[in-house]
């Protein structure tokens, strides 16, 4: 097998090339920096092994040697091993040392470039690092050489040579970089940006000249930029309506990555505590199974939920099934969920409650008293079967999934206690997270999908900042948007 030396970008998880994705995907083993995107280790399999080799400013746990002795060791086992690279792995990376002893060997090995902070970050901060007239070249220089050498660079003459300067890894010997840019002649009132932390949601620029950069608190990693184009302001990631806000997702976490990654393009940093899981119901969908292979004896057949509907959709395997039948979701989630499936609902009520959707049902017409099949959660509010029993219809309620609470860990904990917001899109998840952290470990704004969940939240002695308009996940980011918007 081969052992890939992957570049994972500067931080932002979608800047992966599709094909670093498509090996993560598939690996055996990951070996992983402190760089790497976290969220891009949950692409690799649940079966994959996880090394963290991450290095910090004075905590070095992996020398460099001994990481490429991992890579060969894992390499001769026949494994395909991922070795995860901040940026690219040739740019002041060392992917060329791992390369190399790869190489000696005699282990196969591949290079799959990626985004370098070298560009990506500067372009995040709104700074282009070439202007056409201005800027038509630029210099990516490393401030961070073998200690244990004088330094080979020659700032005397790299800031001779015009156009922008980037420095990578430059933070701990800035003083001394400033001091022979200036001495190579580079006017103190050169445009100076630091962008830390760039392409994330906790992404800072400082903005100074190069006469007054060292005098700002700046801290690694950072990448610093010279020249012209440092000047130019044309932000647009950091003025995202949610850039910088830590929010918690209380969904079971395979439904999850539809807000999460709403979440994220707005700027927020979307913290991943799922509190419930969707499981078959105590019969293992038997009862489900049973009723849809008599739905020729029903009128209607009601859909509550996107769950409810997966499940439906796999327990009839074809949707000629449903021919006889009318279908009625409650949202346009569940009607999307059927849809997927070539269902289409028959009637989806204007706002996305059981109350809405019992005003909305018809009463029934033939002379016999018509049948609805109700496909639900195991625990769910009577207010629907016993609506529509009043407005003349035979119910039938039948079970199509369980949601069950996840444990929280003391990681879990931890990422809480530094969020901005918390969200909730059904009562079960407000319910397990109150239980898992506790009221006051709640995080200080809380939004609700919707009055229901809104009413078991402040039941649960939670003060609601925020309920979606739309009982919808675009209603959920809209009413997170409006309040931080209302909250600057």
């Amino acid at each position: 097998m081969t052992v890939y030396l992957v570049g994972a970008g500067p931080g932002d998880p979608g800047l992966l090339t599709v094909r670093g994705a498509e090996l993560l995907a598939r690996a055996e083993v990951v070996v992983y920096d402190r760089l790497s995107a976290p969220s891009l280790l949950e692409l690799a399999p649940p079966t994959a092994e996880l090394i963290d080799v991450g290095k910090a400013p004075g905590r070095t746990t992996w020398s460099q040697a001994a990481i490429c002795e991992l890579l060969v060791d894992r390499g001769m086992t026949g494994a395909l091993v991922v070795r995860l690279k901040g940026g690219d792995p040739f740019v002041f990376a060392r992917g060329g040392e791992e390369a190399q002893a790869l190489l000696d060997a005699g282990v196969p090995f591949e290079v799959v470039p990626g985004v370098s902070s070298a560009i990506a970050v500067p372009a995040y901060a709104g700074i282009p690092v070439t202007m056409r007239y201005s800027s038509t070249s630029f210099t990516v220089v490393t401030g961070h050489e073998d200690p244990a050498k004088a330094s080979e660079v020659n700032w005397e003459a790299v800031a001779g040579v015009g156009g922008t300067i980037v420095v990578l890894m430059g933070v701990a010997r800035l003083d001394a970089i400033v001091g022979r840019l200036l001495a190579g002649g580079l006017p103190g009132d050169t445009p100076a940006a630091a962008i830390r932390w760039g392409t994330r949601p906790d992404q800072h620029t400082v903005r100074a000249t190069l006469a007054t950069l060292t005098e700002h608190r700046l801290e690694p990693p950072a990448t610093i930029v010279v020249g012209a184009v440092a000047g130019l302001d044309l932000a647009w990631f950091e003025r995202r309506p949610l850039f910088g806000r830590r929010i918690v997702v209380t969904r079971a976490r395979r439904q999850s990555p539809a807000l999460v990654t709403r979440l994220r393009e707005l700027g927020a940093a979307p913290i991943e505590v799922p509190v419930i899981d969707v499981v078959d119901p105590e019969d293992g969908g038997r009862g489900l199974r049973a009723a849809l292979e008599r739905i020729a004896d029903y009128d209607w057949l009601v859909v509550t939920s996107p769950n409810g509907a997966t499940r439906v959709l796999a327990a009839v395997r074809d949707a000629r099934v449903l021919a006889p039948v009318r279908v009625a979701a409650l949202g346009p989630g569940t009607a999307e969920a059927l849809r997927e499936g070539n269902v289409v609902a028959d009637l989806v009520p204007e706002q996305f409650v059981a109350e809405a959707l019992v005003d909305a049902f018809p009463r029934p017409t033939s002379g016999d008293q018509g049948r609805v099949l109700i496909a639900r959660a195991a625990v769910a509010r009577a207010v629907l079967p016993e609506g529509l029993a009043a407005r003349g219809w035979s119910v039938d309620v039948v079970e199509a999934y369980r949601t069950v609470g996840v444990p929280v860990d003391e990681a879990q904990r931890a990422e809480v206690a530094t969020a901005d917001a918390v969200t909730f899109t059904s009562s079960s998840t407000v319910e397990r997270f109150v239980e898992a952290v506790g009221v006051d470990a709640v995080p200080p704004t809380v939004v609700c999908i919707g009055p229901v969940t809104a009413a078991t939240a402040q039941a649960c002695g939670l003060r609601v900042d925020a309920v979606a308009s739309e009982h919808s996940l675009d209603g959920l980011v809209e009413a997170l948007v409006r309040h931080a918007g209302g909250a600057r």
